[in-house]
């Protein structure tokens, strides 16, 4: 089986990813291949950051890998958090994150949101770019207890239940990650 590394350590994520290439791609994560630095996400965009880690594992392992950044947009919020998703509240505590959007969307009738990935895949020397991306909306309150992030309180459009109502099979279905990722496969595949 090929071997894949994605650039994160994001065990969430990494067992997101693992469930979706299951019996096509090995995927290690950067713990896996003894990357133990925070690589700095300074870019102003998803696909900045994520161009940034895939590079960085092509720099410093010399192994071709992909990367993503993903975020969630809030439309009242003029897309914010975006690239600050996992750190809005100036801490990185998923909580206190979702506290503050709530918060901040009080009284607002537009709860139109998104939530949007986009992959850098750094192979034989080239980026790839894959985006994805779904709409929903914002529930004034938390529900659910699976998932990670923001997933309590967005609600996929044509869904009545949150990301973190879903299991990880239904959510790999039709997650911004899954699109993204269906396009790389893709790729690969071609």
């Amino acid at each position: 089986m090929k071997k894949l590394v994605f650039a994160t350590n994001n065990l969430h994520k990494t067992e997101e990813i693992r469930a979706a290439l299951e019996g096509k791609y090995e995927v290690l994560n950067l713990e896996d291949i003894g990357c133990f630095v925070d690589i700095p996400e300074t870019a102003d965009t998803f696909e900045g950051n994520a161009t940034l880690k895939s590079s960085y594992v092509v720099e410093h392992f010399g192994l071709d890998c992909f990367a993503d950044d993903s975020g969630l947009e809030v439309d009242a919020l003029n897309n914010e958090p975006g690239v600050y998703s996992a750190r809005y509240s100036g801490s990185r505590d998923s909580l206190e994150n979702i506290e503050l959007v709530l918060t901040k969307l009080e009284g607002s009738r537009n709860r139109k949101a998104r939530f949007k990935t986009v992959i850098s895949l750094m192979q034989d020397g080239k980026n790839h770019i894959f985006e994805g991306l779904i709409e929903g909306t914002i529930r004034t309150g938390l529900s659910g207890s699976k998932g990670f992030g923001y997933d309590p309180i967005f609600q996929p459009d044509g869904y009545n239940i949150t990301f973190a109502e879903m299991d990880m099979a239904e959510k790999n279905k039709i997650s911004h990650r899954a699109i993204a990722l269906k396009k790389m496969l893709e790729f690969l595949k071609g």
